[in-house]
């Protein structure tokens, strides 16, 4: 069998890392289950053994980070179920597992039994993203399946204190480990849906063993959590531990805090818009004012608000001219009314009634004095407007011109006032009159 490194002189560093490529792409999710031997438990907490069987053995290395959740330290001859990676560590140019978990025997049926549902649950398509449904922006409600005296509700109540103020949880308190508290917990999430009581649950529970966590591989809980309507966050044990909740959920939170905060965290991001929103609000209105001020400015400074008689000149324009009217109307009537006196009296004399005579005589010395009143007021005003018609006259007048300067120009011949320069020719004769006198001159040339 021919491959690209038949014929190719290979380093020892490029035939350890194809090999270690090889494996770790093929082996990526091992359980095994074997011996320990040679056990070593370093000062940094990592673990080293070997896990061997009747004929054969394999390096393992069991990091800190997953060695913490041991129920107890591990020693030589103690039968364990492995969960693990394959590895290659070049320096020594020998395969190993990285250990995920590790189990001792007893467990082995339990794990068989976890695989088994797995992949049940799998092929029946529980597991399949499409089913996944989106978590609410701004749940009001938030529901709760967890045990009400374990450490897992009051961590849930910190990250939602601390973070939001107004939020609202229900408890349905159910039991997370033991006989019956698989079918509490199914019963607690398909209760929330029935009543339709909040917009997103968290199921969960803090670490523990498998069998301690084994509620919530249940088929019973798998089932109640994919029939949900209602978003489902699944937060059981601790970041490394996993479970069938896990894979059904619409979200895996690595532990109860994290759901928590994962529940609000797009309340938060909402506020956040909002806060963003807001601000760009302020300064969209701060703009529109900035804009609306000087536009205000610039109508302030048109010609209609600076002066009044822009608006009322008009007005008190025709308030002259109606008052010119009546003045006329006036002395029309006061006309008339003197020849229907000058009718009364001549009427009155040619009957001779002295009472009656005396009585028109009182009355046209009275009305005489209203009219020669009346005739007083109306000359004072024209005489006013009079004066002010000559003073205006006189600011107008060619003669008053003169005397800041200016001249009138004639031309001699047909005494006529020169416009232009059109108007005269060379040699004839001008007259410029100015404020004092006149001027004769005689034109030499134009231009």
């Amino acid at each position: 069998m021919q491959t690209e490194y038949t014929n190719k002189v290979l380093t020892v560093s490029e035939l350890t890392y194809s090999i270690k490529s090889l494996l770790e792409k093929n082996f990526t999710f091992i359980t095994i289950t074997g011996e320990i031997s040679n056990f070593k438990h370093q000062s940094s907490g990592h673990m080293y053994f070997s896990l061997k069987d009747s004929s054969s053995q394999i390096s393992v290395a069991l990091f800190r980070g997953n060695a913490k959740n041991l129920d107890k330290i591990p020693k030589d001859g103690d039968e364990v179920i492995v969960e693990a990676e394959m590895s290659v560590y070049p320096p020594r140019g020998n395969y190993q597992l990285i250990a995920r978990k590790l189990s001792y025997s007893g467990k082995g049926d339990l794990l068989i039994k976890l695989n088994e549902l797995k992949e049940k649950l799998k092929n029946e398509g529980l597991f399949d993203k499409s089913h996944k449904k989106d978590l609410p922006i701004l749940p009001k409600k938030i529901g709760i399946v967890t045990s009400p005296t374990g450490s897992v509700i009051q961590d849930i109540l910190n990250v939602l204190k601390r973070r939001f103020s107004n939020f609202h949880l229900i408890l349905n308190p159910v039991k997370v480990q033991g006989e019956g508290s698989s079918l509490e917990i199914s019963k607690a999430i398909d209760d929330f849906n029935k009543y339709n009581l909040v917009d997103v649950i968290i199921v969960g529970r803090g670490g523990g063993s498998l069998e301690d966590l084994w509620a919530f591989n249940e088929e019973v809980v798998a089932k109640a959590i994919f029939k949900s309507k209602i978003p489902i966050i699944s937060a059981v044990g601790h970041e490394t531990d996993v479970s069938i909740s896990d894979f059904v959920a619409d979200v895996r939170a690595p532990t109860p805090s994290a759901a928590a905060e994962i529940v609000i965290k797009e309340k938060a991001q909402f506020l956040d818009t909002l806060k963003y929103f807001e601000t760009q609000i302020v300064k969209n209105i701060s703009y529109k004012l900035e804009n609306l001020k000087l536009q205000l400015d610039n109508f302030k400074n048109q010609s209609v608000f600076t002066s009044p008689y822009t608006i009322l000149g008009k007005q008190m324009q025709m308030l002259d001219d109606l008052k010119n009217s009546i003045d006329s109307s006036i002395k029309q009537k006061l006309i008339s009314q003197k020849e229907i006196l000058k009718l009364i009296f001549n009427q009155s004399k040619s009957l001779n009634p002295q009472m009656k005579i005396e009585d028109f005589r009182n009355e046209l010395k009275e009305f005489s004095k209203r009219l020669n009143l009346s005739c007083n007021n109306n000359l004072l005003i024209k005489k006013e407007r009079l004066e002010k018609l000559v003073d205006h006259l006189k600011a107008i007048d060619p003669k008053n011109l003169l005397k800041k300067g200016y001249s009138i120009l004639f031309n001699e011949k047909d005494n006529s006032i020169i416009l232009s320069t059109k108007d005269i020719n060379e040699d004839d004769k001008i007259l410029a009159m100015v404020s004092d006198g006149k001027i004769y001159a005689k034109v030499e040339s134009k231009k």
